[in-house]
């Protein structure tokens, strides 16, 4: 009878897509099935009898082992993302479960782990992820979508744009598409940030100086415009420029030539100029601050960058991107975010806009232990945010208490009143599935008006 169960077992176990190992109290293993030996590449054979961690090679298994966390807690542990390495040497990404095995007695006597081959998912999510990439700008916002069809069409021509929007939002990184795509790609490109230096010194950054300018002017020294020869020059926060500067720059664009201090005769210019600004050039040029022939000049195409709060779309696509970028710097294996941790950047407003949101990834990925960040590693600031009401008041102290399953609630409440109460527009904005937003829902007994979140537009 031993042998018949032990048999159907063992045809079960073979017959599934997903790998199973079970190890011994000494963490050799005892079994490995059908799909364990196509996904490693390991035999049958060669793994029965050593060490898991010789056979099953993963980042956490020198520090973070699951199976060896759930046999000393007790507690399982239920598709955990990690990367493990196969006989080739390749990195394949898998989702792991654990649990205790136990003999009639109740004693423990081993674990079992099972782990699931996701190689084609994550392949289809980098096939997704890139048709929403444009160079290093990534966004499915329908305004930035335009913007990146006029980057190709205005970037070959030597046309000067100007580049509007908040601090953050991204405007180095559209001047550098500019030139990346242009005839220029191959000079260099120069930026200059107008709001970091005085007049004088911005003065001879841009232009240079000749020897004997002024009294350190020991040798000549070729200014920005110069090293920005058949490139592109950059001129970041050009709203902060003085006028003195603005009357300079403006002969730059117009003749094509400039003098550098010091300097008998003019100079070419042989560059692309580009702009950007978050400040209203318009409205200073009416109050005569920014003069307008320059900011003619300048303005011949203008892109605005939305800020993050009106392209909240894109946020778990920034969100994947700085989390990949800053587990590898800190060398720990983290995949992603709790939906909670997600709903919360998701009902966020970002005033430092994309900066910000990847400030707040580096700080958690920082204190984040796991695989996953979740609320306690953001930062506090987040779970404060000025226009959430009703919160938890500690009587000894009268001070508000944040807690988590308030916080959620708050958001949750938030984000379906600007959306009408339609759950399935909810759901899209904080990044979750509409049955996933209908559990929480349920969990935290919010009172929502009955209306249909499909129908209800």
């Amino acid at each position: 009878m031993k042998e018949i169960i032990e048999n159907q077992t063992r045809i079960i176990l073979n017959s599934i897509a997903d790998g199973v190992f079970t190890v011994d109290k000494d963490w050799k293993i005892t079994s490995f099935n059908r799909a364990a030996i196509k996904i490693t590449g390991i035999s049958k054979k060669e793994a029965i009898g050593r060490y898991c961690w010789e056979v099953f090679k993963a980042s956490i298994c020198e520090q973070r082992c699951s199976l060896r966390q759930t046999i000393e807690s007790g507690n399982s542990i239920v598709n955990q993302p990690i990367f493990i390495v196969n006989s080739k040497g390749e990195r394949i990404p898998v989702s792991i479960s654990t649990a205790i095995l136990r003999d009639k007695r109740g004693k423990v006597i081993g674990g079992v782990e099972t782990f699931r081959d996701l190689s084609v998912i994550e392949q289809l999510r980098k096939e997704l992820t890139s048709q929403y990439s444009f160079l290093d700008i990534i966004s499915k916002n329908k305004e930035m979508r335009r913007l990146f069809e006029m980057l190709e069409i205005i970037s070959d021509s030597d046309t000067t744009v100007l580049i509007e929007g908040e601090s953050g939002t991204g405007k180095e990184l559209f001047a550098k598409a500019i030139h990346s795509l242009s005839h220029r790609k191959n000079g260099p490109m120069i930026t200059v940030n107008c709001g970091a230096l005085p007049d004088t010194l911005l003065e001879s950054e841009l232009f240079g100086y000749k020897e004997g300018a002024f009294t350190d002017a020991k040798k000549d020294k070729p200014g920005r415009l110069a090293m920005a020869e058949n490139g592109t020059l950059f001129l970041d926060e050009i709203g902060d420029i003085s006028q003195l500067l603005q009357v300079r720059l403006l002969r730059v664009l117009q003749d094509k030539v400039y003098e550098p201090l010091g300097a008998t005769k003019s100079e070419k210019a042989n560059v692309r100029v580009v702009s950007a600004t978050n400040k209203n050039l318009e409205g200073m040029v009416k109050k005569g601050f920014f003069r307008d022939d320059l900011y003619y000049r300048i303005n011949v195409v203008k892109l605005v960058l939305p800020p993050l709060r009106n392209r909240k779309e894109d946020i778990p696509l920034l969100v994947e991107k700085f989390v990949n970028k800053y587990s590898k710097l800190s060398g720990k294996e983290i995949y992603g975010l709790s939906p909670e941790a997600m709903s919360i950047l998701m009902a966020y407003n970002y005033p430092g806009n994309i900066r910000e949101l990847e400030n707040i990834i580096e700080y958690a990925t920082v204190l984040c232990k796991n695989s996953l960040i979740t609320i306690k590693n953001l930062p506090e600031n987040l779970l404060r945010a000025p226009d959430r009401n009703n919160k938890i008041v500690n009587k000894e102290t009268n001070k508000k208490v944040f807690s988590i399953e308030t916080i959620e609630k708050d958001i949750i409440l938030e984000t379906l009143k600007k959306n009408n109460w339609n759950r399935k527009k909810t759901a899209t904005q904080m990044g979750i599935h509409p049955s996933t937003l209908w559990r929480k829902i349920k969990r935290l007994n919010l009172r929502v008006p009955n209306l249909n979140g499909r129908s209800k537009k």
